[in-house]
């Protein structure tokens, strides 16, 4: 025996707007496309899109660097050579070793200011010249410098005593002036036979050049003319030891 539903009848609209809905004509209205809401008055210029607008609002005033610059250039041409605040006088060095290659008349009143820019100058040519010839003695050359000025200083003051006014800055100064000729004696050295008569003959003349040169001015720096002997002998010591670094 079948059991029988109630079934609910099924209403479909056959035209006629629902109560309480749009009506057709609202349903086929376009929508307004989206407009931007037009943006106020900004108080910032430089954050508007209005270009022309910002461009006549806005007013920078132009800096003039003309008295900046002028000042500023006054102020660097015043200023010293890089040379001159390291404390190297050029034209004091080149005057010195102008004196230098005068061994019989050296001008003791240019080495009454000591200095070492020009020492230095001379040790790195002497070791260069060295390198040249297949020999670093670069080390050899600044320690046995060092040792020379402080014995050169010791047995002047011992022979002068009270007398003695060499400082060992001074003496460091004149011992590095006086290795002129030993860094002439290196370059000649590259054109010159090792081991033969020639190069022995020379390096003894040159070490002659250099003890004069080096004993005469520490006896005028000093102001002190006892035993020039002595000291001369001390000078031929010290440029010997430096003659046989080029012989040998």
């Amino acid at each position: 025996m079948s059991k029988q539903f109630n079934v609910p009848p099924v209403i479909f609209p056959s035209g006629g707007d629902p109560p309480g809905g749009p009506t057709s004509a609202a349903l086929r209205r376009p929508t307004p496309p989206f407009q931007p809401r037009p943006p106020a008055t900004n108080p910032i210029p430089f954050l508007s899109f209005d270009v022309g607008s910002a461009a006549q609002s806005t007013s920078f005033a132009t800096p003039h660097l003309g008295p900046t610059i002028t000042t500023a250039s006054s102020n660097f041409d015043e200023e010293p050579p890089l040379l001159e605040e390291l404390g190297i006088n050029t034209k004091q060095i080149w005057s010195k070793t102008i004196s230098i290659l005068n061994p019989f008349r050296p001008n003791p009143n240019l080495h009454s200011e000591a200095d070492l820019s020009g020492p230095f100058l001379f040790f790195l040519a002497f070791g260069l010249f060295q390198l040249l010839a297949g020999k670093i003695h670069f080390g050899i050359i600044l320690g046995w410098a060092t040792i020379s000025a402080v014995f050169l200083y010791t047995v002047f003051n011992m022979l002068a005593g009270r007398n003695g006014s060499l400082d060992l800055y001074r003496c460091l100064s004149l011992v590095g002036y006086s290795m002129l000729p030993m860094v002439l004696l290196s370059a000649l050295a590259l054109f010159v036979p090792q081991g033969g008569p020639v190069i022995l003959v020379t390096a003894a003349a040159f070490i002659a050049w250099s003890t004069r040169v080096c004993a005469r001015l520490l006896l005028e720096a000093a102001r002190w003319d006892e035993h020039p002997g002595l000291v001369a002998y001390a000078c031929f010591l010290i440029y010997m030891l430096f003659s046989l670094l080029v012989i040998f």
